[in-house]
């Protein structure tokens, strides 16, 4: 699936014309550099590299910096491989967000907010112990038995229980693209995005 890098800006609204608010996520997506072509004969697949976002020299290894070089372009801050693309791309090529069109439908995976270590009401769902009857006095959101006697002596694997939460990679599939503001490179799409303000999107279609 052809695409490109983004950056979450945030969520605001918009009126179609039926006059309905519709919630949707802004994301400035490219330009894309194209840092890599990998080819069926060097390395056995087709695929596009594509960098965004500069990155400072300073922050940048000798091998970041050599590769950016060998496109022709600075370093990146986040490099990913697309596959599928219709054109055929050289090295230092740009891909904007004219990539897309408005009306189509896009996956967009991101890595969720960060939430620490949680207990097993926010985590799982659980309904805690209820009312405070019969003599229950604090167990009001502990996770209850967890297992049980000495058979089978164990706690089973994938057990629910409390434990960090968040931080993982999530996909989005089939978010509607609104608007297309390609002046600004932003891409608008209904509903929400996986990520917290100014993270990095992956858009595929």
């Amino acid at each position: 699936m052809s695409g490109l890098i983004g950056k979450k800006i945030g969520m605001t609204s918009i009126f179609d014309e039926n006059g309905k608010n519709i919630p949707c996520t802004v994301i400035e997506a490219g330009p894309c550099i194209v840092t890599q072509v990998r080819t069926e004969e060097v390395d056995g697949y087709k695929a596009v590299q594509l960098g965004f976002d500069d990155a400072t020299e300073k922050s940048a290894t000798k091998a970041d910096l050599g590769h950016a070089k060998k496109a022709g372009t600075s370093v990146k801050r986040k490099i990913v491989e697309f596959k599928g693309f219709d054109k055929e791309y050289k090295l230092g090529d740009a891909i904007t967000v004219e990539h897309f069109v408005e009306g189509e439908f896009v996956d967009i995976a991101g890595v969720t907010k960060g939430k620490g270590f949680q207990g097993v009401v926010k985590r799982h769902g659980f309904g805690g112990v209820g009312q405070a009857t019969h003599g229950q006095h604090n167990r009001l959101r502990a996770p209850g038995s967890i297992g049980a006697a000495s058979y089978p002596a164990r706690v089973f694997k994938g057990m629910k229980m409390a434990g960090r939460m968040g931080g993982e990679n999530v996909k989005v599939e089939n978010l509607r693209v609104l608007k297309v503001v390609a002046d600004k490179n932003l891409l608008v799409v209904k509903g929400c995005v996986p990520g917290h303000k100014n993270s990095y999107v992956i858009i595929r279609k």
